[in-house]
Formats: C-alpha cells, structure tokens, sequence
C-alpha cells in the first residue's frame, strides 16, 4: 500500500497539469486491491478546501469525487465508515466539508459531543455552540 497526498488526488480529479497529471493518472490507475492506495483523513479534509476555493468546485462536484473515492476498491480510505457518515452529512448539510469530518471523528473516538464557537457548524455538524458573553 501506498499513501497519496492530496496534489496526486488532485491532478487525477482535475486534470490540470500537463506534466503531473498524466503520472498521477498512471499511478492511481496501476493501484489494485492487492496493492491499494491509502487516502487519509487529512487529504479528505484538503481535498474539500482546494477543490472547492483553488477550483471552485460546487458541492455536487465535491461530492461526485468523493463518492468516486469511497467507491474505489483500489483504495483505502482512513477511517472509511467515519469518513462516508462525514460525507453524507455534507451531501445534506451546509456547513464545510471539514466540521462534519471533525465531528464524526470525536464520536467514534467517545467524545460525548464536539464543541465549537462556530454556530453553523453547530447547526449543521451535530457540535456543541460553545457562547461568548
């Protein structure tokens, strides 16, 4: 197995650089299930924040890479059942990418809930407002 950083997700999503991508393309392409690809929580986490503000990709697009990488057989997704829930959550949420990964993440680990001074993450992610007086 081998760990893929985001900017080799990337030029396989985008396609956007001509001497990167046709490598990238080739890598993830020769990833089997015996020799997968493994895809971190933190790459998840990037991969939503430069798709989204570097290529201005809506959420329907987001969505439409992940769902391709959660389905791969090629690849090993970190925490691969926390990571769908987050994405789920996402699918029908409007807060980033990144606060339902974080709140999925405490709830596997035990946490009781996730707090946070950020009201549409707590809205929409499940946490905990945390208020300023």
């Amino acid at each position: 197995m081998i760990g893929l950083d985001t900017n080799v997700i990337v030029r396989y999503i985008t396609l956007d650089d001509p001497k990167q991508t046709p490598i990238a393309v080739k890598l993830i392409e020769s990833l089997s299930i015996d020799e997968p690809g493994f895809i971190s929580l933190v790459v998840f986490a990037e991969l939503a924040w430069v798709l989204e503000i570097s290529y201005r990709f809506d959420k329907t697009a987001i969505l439409r890479a992940f769902d391709g990488l959660l389905r791969s057989k090629e690849l090993v997704i970190e925490q691969a059942g926390n990571t769908a829930q987050a994405v789920e959550r996402f699918r029908t949420g409007n807060t980033g990418f990144a606060d339902y990964l974080i709140e999925r993440g405490g709830h596997a680990a035990g946490c009781i809930h996730t707090v946070t001074f950020d009201q549409k993450a707590a809205n929409s992610a499940g946490m905990r407002l945390l208020k300023v007086t």
